[in-house]
């Protein structure tokens, strides 16, 4: 096969965590070629194809200078046997220009995981609401009215932006309100942009989970991200520890009853996120944690994906 990794630079990748490039490692340990570009690279005119400006990439296995250029050259996205879209959020107005650009791609030809229409209509913060069953108390607002009376109620809670990731721009108010209204000016911009609200769930000092689905079966082990000291948000970019531990059952049957909806729209890949037993998170657009499930338990996660892409791809 020949794969195109959509993603950041490459060069800010830190291997010793990067999920995509443990997929591009199991790739081209495969004999599949790899090449990758930016979103920022994919072009359309009309009467031709839409096209990215892509670099033939060879991984050496050193994981400092892990990739030598084979070379840079316009290619057609519909030449390659996948498109892989793994550009980090967030999830703003270039995300979904690109999404519109590989959508026409795919209507060329062209088979990209996951599917661009189901990343513009999954948008990881706002997915969970077509599970309440097993989401938490969660507001969804722009009013400051509105946060306040879910602080009323609930007295401990987590406010976070709906485009962010790696943990930014997440506060918690406990329930003295102390600083709810800067925070909610904060967050609202004046009441420009609307915002998510939650119950603050304790079970955070077991750890964030972090369950893979892959083609809407869960893996075996999750990644439960634990905060540190005195932060309480367990994402690894804040400092967060990951611990790999087995999938329990009751999170089992919750990620197979959401990956059974979700992956036949064409999201092979989900990173559904779980504190307690409550989902809080529906993570499309690049999930991670694989190479800290393989490096802790021998799991392969990167393995069955790739297996999944071959299946998918025939």
């Amino acid at each position: 096969m020949k794969l195109l990794f959509v993603a950041d630079p490459i060069e800010s990748f830190k291997t010793s965590k990067d999920t995509t490039y443990t997929m591009m490692r199991e790739a081209q340990r495969r004999g599949h070629a790899i090449a990758v570009c930016e979103p920022r690279h994919l072009h359309w005119q009309s009467g031709g194809k839409v096209t990215a400006r892509v670099r033939d990439i060879r991984l050496t296995g050193d994981e400092k200078a892990w990739f030598q250029e084979a070379g840079m050259r316009d290619a057609a996205l519909s030449e390659f046997s996948t498109v892989l879209m793994r550009k980090d959020p967030p999830f703003d107005a270039e995300f979904i220009y690109a999404t519109h650009l590989l959508e026409q791609a795919e209507r060329e030809g062209a088979r990209v995981i996951n599917r661009p229409q189901a990343l513009r209509n999954h948008p990881e913060k706002l997915a969970v609401m077509e599970f309440p069953q097993y989401v938490g108390p969660t507001l969804v607002t722009r009013s400051p009215d509105d946060v306040k009376r879910f602080h009323a109620e609930h007295g401990n809670i987590v406010l976070k932006p709906l485009d962010g990731m790696g943990g930014m721009g997440i506060f918690r108010v406990g329930p003295d309100g102390l600083n709810l209204g800067a925070i909610t000016e904060t967050l609202n911009h004046h009441g420009a942009t609307t915002f998510m609200v939650q119950k603050f769930l304790p079970e955070i000092v077991a750890g964030d989970k972090r369950i893979i689905l892959i083609d809407g079966e869960p893996a075996p082990y999750v990644l439960a991200r634990i905060p540190q000291g005195s932060e309480v948000r367990g994402n690894l970019a804040a400092g967060g520890k990951g611990v790999a531990q087995p999938l329990t059952p009751e999170d089992r049957a919750t990620a197979r009853a959401i990956g059974a909806v979700l992956a036949p729209r064409g999201l092979l890949l989900i990173g559904l996120d779980i504190i307690g037993t409550k989902v809080t998170e529906i993570n499309v657009t690049s999930p991670t944690g694989f190479r800290e499930i393989l490096d802790q338990t021998g799991c392969d996660v990167p393995a069955l994906f790739v297996d999944a892409v071959e299946r998918v791809v025939g």
